[in-house]
């Protein structure tokens, strides 16, 4: 399969990105979720089955993920969605069908970044949707009050997260709940600690999505079992 690694421009910050297979009308931006890159196994996965599918897909790495750990260029929704908005520009100069493959957060950055572009079909893997919620569930059990942090303006916590009160701020302005009529599937384990059942059924009744729920199944897919599904359910609803 072709593969070239080249780099996306957003202004002057350099977007290490990866094209797979041959140019199509098709093209599949893939976006992957936190502590991952543009070539995790299930990036590179879904990657593997649209080229078999005849499209062409985009992955790329967010900020402070794979070869941009040392860029000074903060992982926040802001610089997210306009790294997505440029990922988006440079694919519709290659195809006239954009078609979407996200996980976990990068499925809550898309949602913020492409809820108003024309997207043909998306599949989300373990999506964030409530990123609100789960910053509050982490300030709740590391004791961090919302005065503290509108006080610290940042807070590193023992297990390595960052609190910021500016990301706070803009997830609680910005919950997911605009228009969103792109045909959307969504792969989900019952074991994910980071997104309840209730959420993901929120969301796909406001957006009329398909829900597969795996059992067992964790938020973070690498098992053989976990993988063999994911493989099924992409060739399932790649169209």
């Amino acid at each position: 399969m072709d593969k070239r690694h080249f780099y996306i421009l957003n202004n002057k910050i350099r977007i290490p990105a990866i094209l797979w297979g041959k140019q199509s009308e098709k093209l599949l931006i893939e976006v992957h979720g936190n502590l991952s890159s543009k070539e995790d196994t299930v990036i590179s996965m879904m990657a593997q089955k649209a080229v078999e599918k005849g499209y062409q897909a985009l992955s790329f790495d967010l900020p402070m993920h794979g070869e941009r750990v040392d860029q000074e260029y903060a992982c926040i929704p802001e610089n997210c969605v306009s790294d997505l908005a440029a990922i988006y520009e440079y694919a519709k100069s290659l195809a006239s069908n954009i078609h979407l493959f996200a996980c976990s957060m990068g499925a809550y950055f898309s949602l913020l970044a492409y809820h108003d572009l024309n997207i043909k079909q998306s599949f989300f893997l373990s999506p964030i949707v409530n990123m609100e919620r789960i910053i509050s569930k982490m300030m709740e059990s590391f004791q961090v009050s919302e005065e503290r942090l509108k006080a610290e303006h940042e807070i590193r916590l023992p297990n390595g997260q960052v609190l910021e009160w500016n990301y706070y701020c803009y997830v609680r302005e910005n919950p997911i709940r605009f228009e969103w009529k792109v045909p959307t599937a969504i792969l989900y384990g019952s074991d994910d600690k980071l997104t309840e059942l209730d959420e993901i059924s929120t969301l796909a009744d406001r957006y009329q999505s398909k829900v597969k729920v795996l059992e067992h199944g964790e938020h973070y897919f690498h098992t053989e079992e976990q993988l063999k599904v994911f493989d099924k359910w992409a060739d399932e609803n790649l169209l």
